[in-house]
């Protein structure tokens, strides 16, 4: 049998597939089609062979028609592939076992995204939408042809907007298509209008019925205290289909079993299987506050006694609340999580796509991405919408490492057309969305879409006042009438929120779209100033959740130069103006590095080069460190209305390419030093210091109870032991709280150390027990860096001391200082991606003057591949 596939961007019929292990019974047969398919150009010109899953770029690259994507200039060399249209085919057969069946089915998990399906020439229908699955066999045509001859089509009124920021370097239009929206470019990232057959193909072929989809949701009712497990079946059946179905939980002693009907056709069936009140479950918590256990859920169902189907699946307990009620002191109203009853500060960062071609997102990649969100003391990650719905193993590492997922809806910055063929298919995308994802206990919120309520409101796209009404009904009508409630339909076990930034609560009440969504008393605020100071803390909103903010920086030489040449290396080139999608984001970062850095100098052009770069990280750091502990510190405080600050998100966790972005890791997994800044700022007991009216203030932070004590260490940047030391008694630092601590006007400070004066000293400090140190070491700067009197070129060597190739690949080195400090210091192992341990690293200073560091290469990866380069 023949099957083609042509891809432009359409939908058709979709159909779901099973994401639970499902046993081979007799009755039902899967055959992959993954592999080697042929593909081939609109004029016949390129045919060639092609991977699935794959897309369009990967399978040029791997047979060598175009060189790496992301080398130099290409995202612009290569536009001429998204202008194609391309068509997938591959020849079956289809067995004796599989053609008795009475029901055979050919699944597309994932088209990218416009595209046409035949199968030994007869059309099996049209594909429309990234996020659905369908059947067919593919032809792809143009995204941007496609998203163009929509917007044409659009003739009543513009629907904003037209094109990205001419910096971007993208493509027009991606509103009008139901594909990755950043595909077509981003602020931080390349126009890679991709196609192709993204995710797996199959062939599905049953007698009876087979069991599609599963999920469960636990859910608690609070007036019996009592867990009952909510369990949704996805059933398709050749025929009326009678028999049992047994649900079980063994580990808790619950088990119930039911007389089924199911009718021809797909059905969807809801049972629920009540736990034993006899038996203390076990519940889910977020990273940091407890463990992730879980629970096997076995469905087994029974024809005349006769087995046709089984499978095992997880089931984690938890509940999860969106609080938002009045707050003493203040006019609006509370923004917080309650995971088990318990309020959580949610700490960490937003998640975009990992690359242009999700082909080569590998399992090692999301496994060392989210270890470094953990190992950076995060306990969340927003889903941004502007990319795609991720693959089940990242929600599944996600349950599994306690990280929190904010889920947004794939619709960001723009507004979108509300005709009943987007509709329609929009729906088919939230319905098979949520079903697929509602089981995982680390999303904790659906989110409709990214900054469209405040695109609206605040007038981004000079929408003229007599046509407002048009686009908040059109608004209302996709986020409000459609996403939300169908949501609601399929998952009344978490909340959902239209917007982000939103007033939540009272952007519902000023009708979904709020005269300011950046008010602070409300909801979530995004907020981004690159020109004023990023050490003032004044500058910064106090909101109730900082969902996102951050500033950006450029990767490390190591991460540029595989796709550079030696021309590109200055700050000033074609190539780093090409990379930086931001409007002014090179200068933004040199002129915020000025207010408290030298700038480099030197005479060594890559050298002046390579600096450059380290001072952008360096500002970058030390700017969201500022913002986010004065977050943290805002939790327990209302002041002139504004405070309880419960979620610190920063922008961004990851890279898609190598390109200056807001990101903490770099592409590749290399870690940032705001990731190693990170550690320290999202610690569990955090000490911190700010500045008002020229007095000192450190604060006692803490997401556990315990009784604590402040220890402030005054030094001279010229010496490594302190000038003077300063000691509180010990107080009670409640979990979940803020508490100043200490409070000294800083002459009075300075005046009980020697000679130290604002220019000559800085302070370190840090929380402890009767026995030790809890938490790390922070640090507050009395005057800029670059006015540091008696501040040198630190004399800082690395010698590898012992090394070991143990299961973990770790290797430790020594650093030593030789008798002056270092106001930032960034260890970089070559070209080998990983992560340094070592308390407070990036340093101030080393006490002994000798310090060990264990270094740990990602997976796959060996200390021994980066031990000559580190430096």
């Amino acid at each position: 049998m023949l099957l083609h596939v042509r891809l432009c961007g359409w939908a058709c019929w979709c159909l779901f597939s099973g994401v639970f292990s499902v046993f081979s019974l007799q009755q039902r047969l899967t055959v992959s089609l993954n592999g080697k398919w042929r593909l081939s150009n609109s004029n016949g010109s390129l045919l060639l062979p092609a991977q699935v899953p794959g897309c369009v770029h990967s399978a040029l690259q791997q047979q060598g028609y175009i060189t790496d994507p992301y080398f130099r200039f290409n995202d612009v060399s290569y536009r001429w592939i998204a202008l194609n249209n391309w068509t997938y085919t591959t020849t079956f057969t289809l067995s004796a076992e599989l053609s008795v069946k009475q029901k055979v089915l050919l699944v597309f998990d994932g088209v990218d995204t416009v595209g046409s399906i035949s199968l030994n020439g007869i059309a099996l229908g049209k594909t429309y939408n990234m996020f659905c699955r369908y059947v067919c066999l593919i032809g792809l045509l143009s995204p941007i042809l496609y998203a163009s001859e929509q917007r044409k089509a659009h003739t009543s009124y513009v629907v904003p907007p037209e094109c990205p920021p001419g910096v971007q370097k993208g493509e027009c239009h991606v509103n009008f298509i139901r594909k990755e929206q950043s595909s077509f470019s981003w602020d931080w990232g390349p126009s890679f209008p991709t196609m192709g057959l993204w995710k797996g193909v199959r062939l599905e072929a049953f007698d009876i019925l087979q069991l599609v989809q599963v999920s469960s949701v636990p859910l608690y009712n609070d007036a019996f205290s009592q867990w009952r497990v909510q369990v949704e079946l996805l059933i398709d059946a050749v025929q009326t289909a009678r028999g049992q179905l047994t649900l079980s939980i063994p580990e808790l002693d619950s088990e119930q079993t039911f007389q089924t009907h199911f009718n021809p056709g797909k059905t969807k069936s809801n049972f629920t299987i009540l736990i034993n009140t006899a038996n203390q479950v076990k519940l889910w918590w977020p990273n940091g506050h407890g463990e992730q256990p879980f629970y096997r859920l076995t469905i087994r169902g029974f024809q005349d006694e006769f087995l046709i189907f089984s499978t095992e699946s997880k089931v984690y307990f938890r509940t999860v609340e969106l609080i938002q009620e009045p707050v003493v002191g203040s006019p609006g109203l509370s923004f917080y999580f309650r995971i088990n009853g318990k309020p959580i500060f949610l700490k960490g960062s937003n998640w975009i796509p990992v690359h242009s071609f999700q082909d080569q997102v590998t399992p090692d990649v999301l496994k060392n991405l989210l270890q470094s969100a953990v190992d950076a003391n995060m306990n969340a990650l927003r889903v941004w919408g502007g990319g795609v719905y991720e693959q089940d193993l990242f929600y599944e590492i996600c349950d599994e490492l306690g990280i929190m997922v904010w889920q947004d809806f794939m619709f960001a910055c723009a507004m979108y057309p509300t005709e009943t063929d987007f509709i329609q298919t929009v729906r088919e995308e939230v319905v098979q969305q949520v079903q697929r994802l509602k089981s995982h206990p680390s999303i904790i919120i659906w989110s409709g879409n990214n900054e469209n309520e405040a695109a609206l409101a605040t007038d981004w796209f000079d929408i003229p006042a007599s046509q407002r009404p048009k686009y908040i009904r059109d608004y209302v009508m996709l986020y409000v009438d459609n996403i939300k409630k169908v949501v609601q339909e399929e998952d009344q076990s978490r909340p959902f929120l239209v917007s982000s930034p939103t007033n939540g609560a009272e952007s519902e009440q000023e009708g979904w779209v709020a005269e300011n969504p950046y008010d602070p008393h409300y909801g979530d605020v995004h907020f981004y100033s690159y020109i004023l100071d990023c050490w003032d803390w004044r500058t910064f909103p106090r909101t109730r959740f900082a969902s996102e903010y951050g500033f950006q920086s450029w990767p490390s030489f190591s991460t540029l130069q595989p796709v550079s040449i030696k021309e590109d290396w200055s700050y000033g080139s074609n190539f780093t103006s090409h990379r930086q999608h931001h409007e002014d984001g090179n200068q933004q970062m040199i002129l915020q590095a000025a207010l408290h850095f030298h700038l480099p100098n030197a005479t060594d052009p890559l050298k002046r080069f390579t600096d450059t770069l380290y001072i952008t990280q360096v500002m970058q750091a030390q700017c969201v460190k500022t913002q986010t502990e004065f977050y943290r510190r805002s939790r327990s405080e209302i002041i002139e209305g504004k405070g309880h600050t419960m979620g610190a998100l920063y922008w961004q966790l990851n890279d898609i390419w190598q390109a200056p972005s807001w990101s903490s890791i770099e592409f590749g997994g290399k870690w940032k030093m705001l990731h190693y800044f990170a550690q320290s700022f999202f610690a569990a007991v955090l000490p911190v210091a700010f500045e008002e009216d020229d007095t000192l203030f450190i604060y006692a932070i803490s997401d556990l109870s315990r009784d604590l004590k402040l220890r402030v260490n005054v030094f001279s940047w010229t010496e490594l032991d302190p000038v003077c030391t300063l000691n509180s008694s010990m107080l009670l630092v409640p979990g979940g709280s803020a508490v100043a601590v200490f409070k000294q006007p800083v002459a009075t400070l300075l005046a009980g150390c020697g000679n130290c004066t604002r220019l000559t000293c800085l302070l370190t400090f840090q929380l402890e027990d009767d026995s030790s140190q809890q938490g790390p070491t922070d640090h507050h700067f009395l005057c800029s860096p670059k006015d540091a009197q008696g501040l040198r070129r630190p004399n800082i060597t690395v010698s590898i001391d012992f090394y070991s190739e143990s299961a973990a690949s770790t290797g430790t080195t020594a650093l030593g200082s030789h008798l002056v400090m270092a106001s930032t210091l960034l260890l970089c192992a070559g070209y080998v991606r990983g992560s340094l341990v070592m308390e407070l690293v990036p340093v101030l200073s080393f006490s002994p003057a000798t310090s060990a560091i264990c270094y740990i290469p990602c997976r796959g990866l060996s200390f021994h591949d980066g031990s000559s380069g580190i430096h």
